[in-house]
């Protein structure tokens, strides 16, 4: 763990060969304020202390019910919000042992594509300057290549260059997520938080972007950490998956594993609710109990064993760890402990 500066900061990224991302016990508690005084009544533990990494060129898929806290693990490891406890290494780096300033070397290479292509993109501004501002802004290519250089970005995503002079409202939802796309990949990232990136458009253009991912990241060796509720899409794009319950990570490991082995009760319930393509199969459907606790408030022991069928009274009382059932293949339950 190093803090470098900014000068070399960007340098010593470049040969980097260890895991592109590495996130340990992270947690983001936001707290509760209540009374005159507006003083802190108790937190809200969005995030409760997850870890996993991340290869270059590879994708984690992180997949769990709303309000899980998937989004905030996003924001948090690219510093949009500050974390409570826990370290992110970026390519060696620990992200919140630099400054501001520092930091602000790195950011290009830590891209987000938000979840709502519309309210994500500035109406005031054309597309040229969408893309083109923040390559100007970090000297990403010398002036006058500028033009040319943005060109090149929005035909890699399936622009055009007349689309430069367009306005976001003048474009269609895939249209603009592909904005999305190249005002991330102009900065020439190697890690990009992909928050729903698909969940808003529809299933035909969900396969053009997903697809557009892909070939960007076998092109630019990009790491992604994909964000969605679509089990199936995850399945497509992801390399590794983690599936998270009330702010913590009941089960991680690589995809074959998660989708033909599924060992979390709650992994398995998630899967047995994803459609299948044949109207013919038969699926033993697991309905969950209840509803997901308050996360200012969650159960003691371990936070599933309200919904649980296969609960257990250790489960009410202790919480449990996180076990390598088999190779890279990591849950926690009391089932197998």
């Amino acid at each position: 763990m190093v803090n470098i500066a900014p000068e070399t900061a960007t340098q010593s990224t470049e040969n980097f060969t260890g895991n592109l991302l590495e996130v340990r016990d992270l947690k983001q508690y936001f707290p509760i304020k209540a009374g005159l005084m507006q003083r802190v009544v108790g937190y809200v533990k969005a995030v409760d202390g997850i870890s996993f990494t991340i290869q270059k060129g590879k994708t984690m898929g992180l997949v769990g019910e709303s309000g899980c806290g998937k989004t905030t693990v996003g924001k948090t490891i690219l510093r949009l919000v500050e974390k409570t406890s826990g370290d992110v290494i970026f390519k060696g780096i620990d992200i919140y042992a630099i400054s501001h300033k520092e930091l602000r070397t790195l950011r290009p290479q830590m891209q987000i594509i938000f979840q709502d292509p519309f309210s994500s993109l500035s109406p005031r501004l054309p597309v040229s300057e969408i893309i083109g501002e923040a390559v100007r802004e970090h000297n990403i290519v010398p002036k006058e290549e500028h033009d040319d250089y943005i060109d090149s970005i929005m035909k890699s995503c399936g622009l055009q260059p007349y689309h430069k002079d367009r306005y976001p409202h003048e474009f269609s939802g895939g249209q603009r997520q592909r904005i999305c796309i190249a005002r991330a990949l102009a900065l020439n990232p190697s890690f990009v938080v992909c928050d729903e990136a698909v969940s808003a458009l529809d299933v035909s253009v969900q396969a053009q972007i997903i697809n557009l991912l892909k070939d960007l990241q076998d092109k630019y060796q990009m790491a992604y950490l994909f964000i969605s509720h679509d089990l199936s899409v995850v399945e497509h794009i992801s390399d590794n998956v983690g599936v998270m319950y009330l702010g913590n990570m009941v089960e991680f490991g690589d995809k074959a594993s998660i989708f033909r082995n599924p060992l979390h009760p709650y992994t398995q319930a998630l899967l047995s609710a994803a459609p299948v393509p044949d109207p013919s199969a038969k699926r033993n459907r697991i309905i969950l109990e209840g509803s997901i606790p308050s996360p200012a408030n969650p159960p003691s022991g371990c936070k599933f064993h309200t919904r649980c069928r296969e609960r257990m009274e250790i489960c009410s009382q202790v919480a449990p760890e996180t076990m390598e059932v088999e190779p890279g293949h990591f849950v926690s339950c009391h089932l197998y402990q």
